[in-house]
């Protein structure tokens, strides 16, 4: 709204009652009453958000709005939550209007009105746009007038442009007695694909969707007509079931699993905040309960602790599920925050250390970036002792839910009970929240409110929903049953068209069979039910049972413990990738930091050599402690003077001494030059140790003061306007300043500064400790400017030089993130002129950052003297180079997807070898002009052997106006860098290669940040570490280290594929070999539909004398894991579809065809088809027969276990002969003529086709028939 509620008229304020809370005049109460008043200042105000009492006296708030005060009696919480119950009954029964209803309920706390219940959004539209307008303008309501309404509307402009958040800003009211709304969704993390109603429905239409199976669903469903029946109808019916029972079985178990893993992340229990009163209920929400009320003292556990002697703290422990908006929470260090909060206050361990209200959390599983963030607790609540009872003064506007991880708008209002102090308002940004799945790394205490649960938070917002994966393999099989289901329809309609020819001739009776006489149509369906199993219905069973075989191969693999197979439907997908997206951190590195070397101009420090540096420094810091706490400066010994010595290359004649100056001078500038702050916390080993930790915004900056450390100078203390190090040989405090200046960090400047004043190092104790007011007077020390940046930057501001570039060229090739030192020695006056300059700037409305760095590079960035470099390692997982260069050795291409910086990017590319020596690397970023995007394309397809090192912000631009162009060019490159990527952009380049390549994408990450990358893709892989277990939920497969992706591909892909395909064309082969003598039986017999093996034969032939030796098949393999390792060449051929493809589906057609002519044809030929049962005998015999030795031909690398089915499946066909009596001539079985007969069909059945495989493999052998010989 753009106008203000009226101000309703107040009456003359009682003096009887202006002394008390706890007296309550039921007049004022009464709506229906003259004297009539709302509770102006209460805490109750805010959950309505409707009613605000006026006075004369007026405060001006957020926006230039204007608040008044009404100094009438106020009505307290005590009298409210105790005999104020009573007084509510007496005003429900006076009067029912609504409008007055809603006034006392929300006067009172236990209700609200229609548009606004407790915890309520509220729609704002004005000039600041949705979110703006209701910060600014957080009032109005009921009390206003239809007049001011009218005109509200009036004076509105026009609804917020496309692109702003439509959504209502969402207003938090803190009070104990606040109604959590059931509009806002639960806390409760979902990864899993169905609900018990979808279940079912999706999971057979998925199944369904599959040709094959849809097939014999309507051969089974013909069945039921009787002139289509053929055989026993449950030898149709029974299959199908069984296949669609066992793969929704599947489907179910992996669920549950998901749903399991998903209950423990929600069963997390957190301390929230707990008055220890049970609030009121509104009459309605109780009304609903019957037996189970919920106001009955809480059963839940509750703590009750001391912080900080502020007096008792009451908490409850709640489930992660059951947080809802507007609980406030108690979070502790390397807690994972459970929903998105803002922080309220933040309290030390240590009471001695200051409470300034800033905290530290990690925010690698939300934007994977590896830097720690400072975040700060609004000075309005961080003042407020951590209770409940303070806090419910508070009330929160936010904006609506959002993707955008960092940004935020909102606002904190403090409504105090007292009526004599105003209500105040502070602006929150996004320096004051903390995100789900961020984790608190500083050591302090910190208390957050929550504002958005569930599939509202950002992690939420940036995450694709799960979906159901089709491997590759299965769509080539569903194209292939297409192709055969063509071959017998045109096959059915070929045998009936030729019986059509044929001059029909009764039967001797004069009659004709019930089967010549049937409609031509009818006959071309019995044909199709005969040739059914040309598309064997136990393909998809074989298939999905020898999925499970993989899955637990890859579960119980020694060399990859740890390995969870989450969907087991597709392994073989694992065996056809051929593009990698990684993630960077946790994922390729540790997010360990290490500084590995240090360069002073001619000397370089690196493993060993460190001693060196330890024994400079303690020379020089023993001997450069002042004597006299009079010295407010530094002694000349301490820091070396200007003299010119970076600037001369000439290092020949430098002495021990002056090398010793240098490197006591960069160890200095490194503990002083960074944003870190030190913590003490006992250890978790031994309480009475106390160790300390470091906290920063970088792990670099983290590394490097370890690294100083550990040469003898220890910064132990460090606050907004001090530090103070000290020397690790002696113990003392040697050296402390004060901060005057500090240029963070960012992306664009690639540099951080700080301007500091050296103070006496000894001082009366506590000396660390000391406020602002009690610093020494600083006029007399001196002023020193330090900086410390990426060598791009750096290498102009320093002075001239020799060997910077090519040391850091040469660091930068070791793998390396190098930052180069230096600093500059600043003059009172020249400080106090750029401190007058730099503020002013600081005021311009107007390219005020601009501006500002004009200053500073006018007094500070420049002939800056030239201290050294730096080398910092981020460490590699474990085997992640040799990994690296196998997985680019075996033909896939591999990405590098981060949120983290260009720099950092592209060092972790170098280190890892994704880039190999001497590669062009081609660096785009912060492009904004479509001109100079499409002269990259240009240059990029000139230049196709390079690697491209991309930002988010210029992949946005690409992929908005040359996306076709971009990705076919991308494609083509050997490597791809992108960095600055959000959640939401790894998803959309996973599917957008899916989508122009039409390969197979893996997608490999470790955070919360990837998830949505990892269900993208083909097949997902997550890493259990660091930055938790999300990533592995979510994923098809979960690891353990980087380094497991090879062997998961290279071996257990390969096998799968493998195994799979040779699988699925063997169950092709002998469903389509007895589809051939069918044919061959119906062309002798005059074209009929008559079946030639009914009943129990055709069932047996599919299940109990085939189904065991071919399904051993998925034991097979056609080289070891050492050969697949060391030739990874191999896995190209994979990726290419050579094991499956239409030149093998061919080949495996002619050999059934062949042997199925073989098989029938001679058995008609050597028995006679007036001998029936013994022509069946013979064949079917040779039927079963020739499907074993066929096994056995095929078999690559013999098992026990196929051995043991080979022989175990012919005894048990053996054994069952007596048992087919009804099919078979039993007698006929046990002479001579049927052996010889069976002996012979067989040798011409397999003998060709043996001789040919044998001559082909020798003439072309295999690649992987090559490495075996070798």
């Amino acid at each position: 709204m753009s106008s203000h509620p009226s101000p309703p008229r107040s009456p003359s304020p009682l003096p009887s009652d202006s002394d008390s809370d706890l007296d309550l005049d039921l007049e004022e109460l009464d709506p229906s009453s003259a004297s009539y008043q709302p509770a102006g200042n209460s805490r109750y105000r805010a959950l309505g958000g409707d009613h605000r009492a006026f006075s004369t006296t007026s405060s001006t708030g957020i926006g230039g709005s204007t608040r008044r005060r009404d100094p009438s009696p106020r009505i307290g919480l005590k009298s409210l939550m105790g005999g104020g119950r009573r007084k509510y009954e007496r005003l429900k029964a006076t009067d029912d209007d609504s409008d007055r209803e809603d006034n006392r309920q929300r006067l009172l706390g236990v209700g609200q009105p229609s548009n606004s219940r407790g915890v309520h959004r509220r729609s704002s539209e004005g000039r600041h746009g949705p979110e703006e307008s209701a910060l600014v303008h957080p009032t109005g309501g009921r009390s206003q007038s239809k007049t001011s309404l009218r005109s509200s509307r009036q004076s509105s402009p026009p609804p917020t442009p496309a692109g702003r958040a439509s959504d209502s800003t969402r207003i938090i009211p803190l009070a104990p007695c606040s109604i959590k709304s059931s509009k806002f969704p639960p806390n409760i993390v979902s990864n899993h694909k169905f609900t018990p109603i979808t279940f079912l429905p999706l999971t057979l239409y998925h199944e369904f969707s599959y040709f094959f199976n849809l097939y014999f669903l309507l051969v089974a469903l013909s069945q039921i007509i009787p002139v289509l029946r053929i055989g026993f109808l449950s030898s149709y019916i029974v299959p199908l079931v069984f296949v669609l029972c066992v793969t929704l079985g599947k489907e179910a178990l992996d669920d549950l699993a998901r749903r399991r893993r998903d209950a423990e992340a929600n069963g997390e229990g957190y301390e929230v905040l707990d008055s220890g009163i049970v609030p009121y209920e509104s009459q309605r929400r109780a009304s609903r309960r019957k037996l189970k009320n919920k106001t009955q003292p809480r059963t839940v556990a509750q703590e009750e602790y001391q912080v900080q002697g502020q007096g008792p703290v009451r908490t409850i422990t709640k489930k992660a599920k059951d947080i809802k908006v507007g609980d406030i929470l108690v979070l502790h260090k390397d807690q994972r925050v459970p929903a998105d909060a803002i922080i309220l206050k933040s309290i030390p361990i240590d009471p001695s250390d200051d409470i300034t209200g800033e905290a530290f959390i990690r925010t690698d599983q939300l934007d994977g970036e590896t830097d720690w963030k400072l975040r700060i607790a609004p000075s309005l609540a961080q003042s407020l002792p951590p209770t409940l009872d303070a806090f419910s003064d508070l009330t929160i506007t936010a904006s609506p839910p959002s993707k955008a991880v960092d940004s935020f708008l909102g606002k904190i209002t403090l409504t105090p009970q007292n009526s004599n102090i105003s209500s105040s308002s502070q602006a929150l940004t996004i320096d004051n929240t903390a995100w789900a799945n961020t984790v608190i790394a500083s050591t302090t205490t910190i208390i957050a409110a929550v504002i958005f649960t569930g599939p509202e938070t950002r992690q939420s917002l940036s995450t694709s929903k799960a979906r159901s994966k089709t491997g590759l393999l299965e769509e080539e099989i569903n194209n292939l049953t297409k192709i055969l289901c063509f071959i017998t329809f045109t096959l059915s309609i070929v045998l009936v068209a030729m019986r059509g020819v044929e001059p029909h001739t009764p039967d001797s009776d004069g009659t004709d069979d019930d089967v010549a006489n049937t409609p031509w149509y009818v006959k071309i369906m019995r044909f199709l039910i005969l040739f059914s199993s040309i598309i064997p219905i136990s393909l998809r069973v074989n298939l999905d049972m020898g999925k499970s075989v993989y899955a637990r191969f890859i579960e119980r693999d020694e060399g990859i413990q740890g390995t969870v197979v989450r969907t087991s439907t597709i392994p073989e997908e694992l065996g056809r990738v051929e593009y990698l997206l990684s993630d960077k951190t946790g994922t390729l590195t540790q997010n360990d930091m290490e500084l590995k070397k240090v360069h002073v101009g001619t000397v370089s420090y690196a493993g060993e050599a460190m001693d060196e540096v330890v024994e400079y420094v303690r020379q020089g810091f023993s001997s450069a402690a002042p004597t006299s706490s009079s010295d407010h400066s530094l002694p000349s010994n301490l820091v070396t003077q200007v003299t010119g010595f970076a600037q001369q290359s000439g290092g020949a004649g430098r002495t021990r001494r002056e090398i010793g100056s240098r490197v006591r001078d960069v160890v200095l500038a490194l503990s002083l030059c960074h944003n870190v702050t030190p913590t003490t916390a006992p250890s978790l080993e031994d309480p009475t140790i106390i160790e300390t930790s470091y906290q920063a915004s970088s792990p670099d900056e983290v590394a490097i003061v370890r690294w100083t450390e550990s040469v003898g100078l220890r910064l132990i203390h460090r606050d907004r306007k001090s530090i103070a190090l000290q020397s690790v040989a002696t113990g003392e405090v040697v050296v402390r300043v004060k901060i005057l200046e500090v240029f963070p960090f960012t992306s664009e400047g690639k540099r951080m500064g700080i301007i500091i004043q050296f103070q006496s190092a000894q001082k009366q104790k506590p000396d660390l400790l000391a406020s602002a007011g009690e610093e020494d007077d600083t006029s007399r020390g001196d002023i020193w400017f330090f900086q410390k940046g990426a060598d791009t930057v750096m290498s102009a501001i320093v002075g001239t030089n020799d060997w910077l570039d090519e040391e850091c060229g040469n660091m930068a090739r070791e793998g390396l993130r190098t930052l180069v030192v230096g600093r500059k020695r600043l003059s009172m006056e020249k400080y106090r002129e750029f401190s007058e300059q730099y503020k002013s700037a600081s005021l311009l409305l107007q390219n005020r950052d601009k501006e500002m760095q004009k200053v500073i590079d006018e007094y500070l960035e420049r002939d800056l003297e030239l201290l050294g470099v730096t080398g910092v390692e981020d460490k590699l997982q474990r085997d992640v180079k040799p990994s690296l260069e196998l997985l680019r050795n075996a033909g896939i291409k591999i990405w590098m997807l981060t949120g983290d910086k260009v720099e950092t990017a592209r060092c972790v590319a170098v280190s890892a070898k994704l880039v190999s020596r001497g590669q062009y690397i081609h660096t785009v970023s912060k492009l904004k002009r479509k001109d100079v995007a499409y002269d990259t394309l240009e240059f990029l397809r000139n230049k196709t052997d390079s690697c491209l090192l991309i930002d988010g912000e210029s992949l946005a631009l690409f992929l908005d106006s040359y996306r076709d162009d971009f990705i076919s060019l991308a494609v083509r490159l050997p490597a791809v860098v992108a960095c600055r990527c959000t959640p939401t952009q790894k998803a959309d380049i996973a599917r957008l290669i899916r989508a122009f390549t039409k390969k197979r994408i893996c997608c490999i990450g470790d955070g919360g940040n990837d998830v949505s990358m990892i269900q993208a893709a083909d097949v997902g892989v997550g890493i259990v570490g660091k930055e938790g277990r999300q990533a592995s939920l979510a994923a098809d497969f979960s690891i353990t280290q980087f380094a497991h992706l090879t062997k998961l591909l290279v071996w257990h892909g390969r096998n799968s594929y493998k195994r799979s395909a040779k699988l699925a064309q063997f169950v092709i082969h002998r469903g389509l070999i007895i589809s051939v003598c069918q044919t061959m039986f119906s062309v002798a017999s005059k074209f009929e539909p008559i079946a030639l093996y009914q009943g129990w034969l055709l069932v047996g032939y599919a299940t109990l004398y085939t189904m065991a030796p071919v399904f051993s098949l998925v034991l097979d393999k056609d080289v070891d894991e050492h050969l697949a390792n060391l030739y990874p060449e191999l896995y190209k051929e994979l990726t290419e579809g050579r094991s499956l493809s239409y030149k093998t589906f061919g080949i495996w057609v002619l050999v059934s065809v062949y042997q199925g002519a073989v098989i029938q044809g001679l058995s008609q030929i050597l028995v006679g088809l007036d001998k029936f049962k013994q022509m069946v005998s013979v064949s079917f015999t040779v039927l079963v027969l020739n499907e074993l030795v066929m096994v056995a031909l095929e078999v690559t690398t013999w098992h026990i276990y196929m051995i043991l089915a080979l022989a175990a499946t012919a005894l048990l066909f053996v054994a069952s002969m007596p048992l087919l009596g009804e099919y078979f001539d039993l007698n006929y079985v046990l002479t001579v003529g049927y052996l010889w007969r069976v002996l012979a069909i067989m040798s011409v059945s397999l003998i060709p086709p043996w001789v040919i495989k044998v001559v082909s493999r020798r003439w072309r052998p295999p690649s992987w028939d090559k490495v075996r010989g070798v």
